[in-house]
């Protein structure tokens, strides 16, 4: 792989991603097998203006020893300088780039059991500082090959190869593979933009999904919730890219407003684990069953890990002739693999889609309807058949998608 291709892919996540702006601080989270493009990367933050670039290491392998040998206790523990550091990074809102390139099945064999109570202990010291960062920060996600994800891949390739095939991937999906990416982005924001702007213009109440696979749901819309893609802000007007590819618009759907049954249409990694070939069934906007051919024990798991993880935080809408399903890959990693196709995601919902966020607090956001959790867990729904019908103020029912896509009307 040319290096030239890596460094723009590098700039585009600093400065379209995170965009960062002079003097501020940031921090990379990557797994440690990653220092490489850690390296690259962090001198494109320095280059855009950085003051200072940290990096976070996870290593994955050490994370399934310690769910083995570790207690409950241990592992759910906050110690003080890790509740230090999150307070002060709550205060002075470091801009955050997070690089995936774990094994999809790097978990598998984990406690899952006692790595989810550790996750709820661990939430309810630390969820109080990240809710308190909400809309306030510049963050960015995106992706980097590792010899794991890249066989999971292509399991009959050498690892070299797997992992040369897959930079390949990444940088054409995430539109980092041009002679000018970031000129690229800013006409592909125009277009989502326009996309959101004919959805907003509906004044939708509800969406109702159905597919040949048995999905039949309908899911309600929060009136002051907009349709949002591509380019976000924070509070104060920075604008910023979350993640790197995107290819959805998306709104908050309405907590306690979901009916009917949903099939996923691809796997779900969480963890380091698959979740394959599963359904949820809504009442009164709750999954109150669901069912799966690997992984219903993790899925059911995921449900409960808090009182907000089994109501719907996402509605988002994705051709299926999206960039990234033209691939025919299935890349066993969420921030690719929903924006293959429409998805949903249970736990917690995003603020800043609500008119006017900026100025609002947790309780103004929960009564509007906006669900919130430790968890944000997307998946995906978008078969080649799925058809969405919105349901606007008037009740008027408008076609949104028709075959998978866009309907003629909002072409």
């Amino acid at each position: 792989m040319k290096k030239s291709l890596i460094r723009n892919y590098a700039k585009l996540i600093a400065r379209v991603g995170a965009n960062i702006r002079p003097g501020q601080r940031v921090v990379i989270a990557a797994q440690t097998d990653q220092s490489a493009f850690v390296t690259l990367l962090a001198e494109e933050c320095y280059r855009a203006g950085a003051a200072q670039v940290t990096c976070d290491w996870q290593d994955q392998a050490l994370e399934k020893l310690a769910s083995r040998f570790e207690s409950v206790r241990e592992l759910g523990a906050v110690t003080a300088w890790e509740e230090e550091r999150l307070r002060e990074r709550a205060q002075t809102l470091p801009v955050t780039i997070k690089l995936l390139s774990a094994d999809p099945d790097g978990m598998q064999g984990a406690d899952r059991e006692k790595l989810m109570r550790a996750a709820q202990a661990r939430s309810a010291i630390t969820k109080p500082y990240t809710d308190s960062m909400t809309n306030r920060y510049q963050w960015c996600v995106a992706a980097v090959p590792s010899v794991g994800w890249a066989k999971k891949i292509f399991p009959a390739e050498r690892s070299n190869t797997a992992v040369q095939r897959l930079w390949e991937l990444i940088l054409s999906v995430s539109r980092a593979d041009g002679k000018d990416p970031l000129t690229d982005w800013m006409w592909h924001n125009r277009a989502l933009r326009a996309a959101c702007d004919k959805l907003n213009a509906l004044h939708l109440t509800s969406l109702e999904y159905k597919s040949a696979n048995g999905t039949d749901l309908r899911v309600g819309l929060i009136g002051q919730a907009r349709f949002i893609a591509g380019k976000k802000a924070t509070a104060d007007g920075a604008p910023f890219n979350p993640n790197i590819p995107t290819e959805e618009c998306f709104t908050t759907p309405k907590r306690g407003e979901a009916e009917g049954v949903v099939y996923a249409v691809k796997p779900l990694s969480y963890g380091g684990e698959l979740i394959e070939d599963f359904w949820l069934r809504f009442e009164g906007g709750r999954a109150v069953d669901c069912g799966a051919a690997r992984g219903e024990d993790l899925l059911r798991r995921i449900l409960a890990m808090d009182e907000g993880a089994a109501y719907l935080g996402e509605a988002a809408l994705v051709p299926y002739d999206s960039p990234v399903n033209r691939t025919g890959i299935l890349f066993y990693n969420t921030l690719f693999d929903e924006n293959a196709c429409c998805h949903l995601a249970l736990g917690r919902g995003y603020s800043n889609t609500v008119e006017g966020f900026a100025s609002m607090g947790k309780d103004e956001f929960a009564a509007l309807g906006v669900n919130d959790s430790s968890v944000h867990v997307d998946f995906m729904i978008g078969s080649e058949d799925l058809n969405i019908v919105g349901i606007t103020e008037t009740g008027a029912r408008v076609p949104v998608f028709e075959h998978g896509t866009w309907s003629a009307a909002l072409r």
